[in-house]
């Protein structure tokens, strides 16, 4: 049994036109949302053994909050190739992982691509800041295939409105 945790970066600002998509902050929903997120997903889940999180500067903050919350001991990891990824590229950086519970962070459409590969599951949506937990039924990421997971978990802020 492998766990796979995804979360989607909390709500980033348009504000700023001078900036690239990559460079976007967070609003002030994503700066209030955030702190609750990351909070429940301590409560929720088992803590993940890496996270690894796109570097696109909404997507970095999301992550080093979680990161915050779970403790220093959880190492945190900047991966650009999860920048806008898709569903293939994210699975292929998966299935070359050791640990036994990967957190990624990283954006959509990629994300509920990946879930309803993983799992079979169509969402109707993947918001912002949403947590999302998998039990994956594999022994080794490298036999990472479509309809292997479970989705145990789905959270996101407008649940606890």
């Amino acid at each position: 049994m492998r766990l796979l945790t995804l979360v989607r970066h909390a709500k980033s600002s348009w504000k700023d036109p001078d900036l690239t998509d990559y460079e976007r902050p967070l609003n002030k929903r994503g700066r209030r949302d955030l702190p609750h997120a990351a909070q429940r997903c301590k409560a929720q889940l088992p803590p993940p053994d890496i996270i690894i999180a796109s570097g696109a500067v909404r997507t970095w903050i999301t992550a080093t909050a979680i990161h915050q919350h779970f403790g220093l001991a959880v190492p945190l990891i900047e991966d650009d190739s999860l920048y806008l990824a898709s569903a293939e590229a994210m699975a292929a950086l998966l299935m070359g992982q050791s640990d036994h519970h990967v957190m990624l962070v990283g954006h959509n459409p990629g994300l509920t691509e990946l879930v309803y590969a993983l799992s079979g599951e169509a969402l109707d949506k993947f918001p912002t800041s949403a947590i999302l937990h998998l039990h994956l039924n594999l022994d080794d990421w490298a036999d990472l295939h479509l309809d292997c997971g479970i989705i145990s978990h789905f959270d996101y802020p407008k649940l606890h409105k």
